[in-house]
């Protein structure tokens, strides 16, 4: 084991990490242990956090309160990029990571700690994204990942080890799901879900409604952008966190936002999760509609590669990349005219277009309208049509003279 005086523990509270404290004395002859708990909306009383830490042996808590700048500095930028990891995965955990590990890296600064420590196990994506976070903000610390030593090797061997030091956990064998949970999303794993042939079971959505329990009556939502950036619900202007809250309250009554996948991991295997992200699908939903009318043909499917590649190094945990940060000029740009508002009506699971507008909009009713018109003269289309494929009656003339 590493020479460690002091440890700057990423803690939650929940199975992986409660057992890490007393671990960590164990294992680093009596280490000096300072628990860290990120508040990034998961919507839990976390004073019984505290009081857990300090019983399980920490010396300090800190307790921080991330939300705002999870939303803003975090979700926007992802929101404006459009990136989706396979197209199904909103990137509730991947992009709550760097964040966290930000946080732990000034504390470890501030406290004089050597060392960071983080739950992740051996077998995710998590301790990639926390420890290429360390690496890009302070790699003179030493970073300590239990699951990658001890010879704890399943949630029930963890169980086992909180029972015996007397250490309470939220998490039973009967219910063995690893669950992530922060203002945009809830994620499963585990358990019954390790089989992707088992449908989740009824009792498995803490967060939505699944759609049969949805109301028979539509619900319809009016959202405002500006510069890509969502600011108004109903005509009423919200921040950041309000707005996440109001959206995820609406989307969860009416079922939206429920995503089961089988995604391929950083580490080289697959996964199966059920994600709950209500207001997420409704914000990624309304800002492509948006997207739709005011971006050009060539600037949106470029865009839409590169939204493919943002969100790979996002899910990679590389938010610190140089290239995460350049990509992020080139969606910047894009939102300039990622203004207006776009209507949703919201059915049993369903997202549906109810209409949408923007002062930017490209859309010219006077060029595509089926009636008459002044301003298109159709029979420009014909030498469009001809040179645009010409290659295709060269090449078609050649095969007929080598036949």
């Amino acid at each position: 084991m590493m020479n460690v005086k002091k440890v700057v523990l990423a803690y939650s509270g929940g199975l992986d990490t409660s057992v890490i404290i007393p671990w960590l004395k164990e294992n680093y002859n009596g280490c000096e242990v300072i628990a860290m708990c990120a508040d990034v909306g998961q919507g839990d009383e976390l004073d019984p956090v505290r009081e857990k830490a300090i019983k399980s042996g920490a010396s300090k808590v800190y307790i921080e309160s991330l939300t705002k700048p999870f939303i803003e500095d975090y979700i926007w930028p992802t929101l404006k990029a459009g990136a989706v990891y396979e197209g199904k995965y909103l990137l509730g955990t991947s992009f709550a990571r760097p964040l966290i590990a930000q946080r732990l890296v000034e504390i470890a600064k501030k406290e004089g700690a050597d060392a960071i420590a983080h739950g992740a196990t051996g077998k995710g994506n998590d301790q990639v994204r926390f420890e290429l976070t360390v690496k890009a903000l302070a790699p003179e610390l030493k970073i300590i990942a239990p699951w990658r030593l001890w010879d704890i090797r399943s949630r029930e061997d963890a169980i086992d080890y909180a029972e015996k030091h007397g250490i309470p956990v939220p998490v039973t064998k009967k219910r063995p799901y690893s669950m992530d949970r922060n203002i945009w999303h809830l994620s499963h794993e585990g358990g019954d879900l390790e089989d992707p042939w088992n449908a989740p079971l009824d009792d498995l959505y803490l967060i939505s409604k699944s759609p049969e329990q949805a109301p028979d009556k539509a619900t319809y939502v009016e959202i405002s952008f500006e510069k890509g950036i969502p600011v108004a619900v109903d005509g009423k202007k919200l921040d950041a966190v309000a707005l996440v809250e109001k959206l995820n309250d609406l989307g969860a009554k009416n079922g939206i936002g429920i995503t089961d996948m089988v995604e391929n991991r950083l580490v080289g295997m697959k996964s199966r999760g059920v994600y709950e992200t209500p207001a997420g699908s409704i914000l990624y939903y309304a800002h492509h509609e948006l997207e739709l009318l005011t971006l050009d043909r060539a600037t949106l499917h470029y865009k839409e590669q590169v939204a493919i590649r943002y969100a790979e190094l996002v899910y990679d945990g590389m938010w610190f990349s140089p290239l995460r940060e350049a990509l992020d000029a080139f969606v910047n740009s894009t939102q300039e005219t990622a203004t207006g508002l776009v209507r949703l009506k919201l059915y049993k699971g369903n997202i549906i277009s109810a209409g949408a507008k923007s002062p930017y909009s490209l859309y010219h009713e006077g060029f595509v309208t089926f009636g008459r018109d002044e301003v298109y003269d159709q029979k420009d289309a014909e030498g469009f049509i001809n040179l645009f494929g010409l290659p295709l009656k060269v090449r078609a003339l050649m095969k007929e003279r080598n036949q």
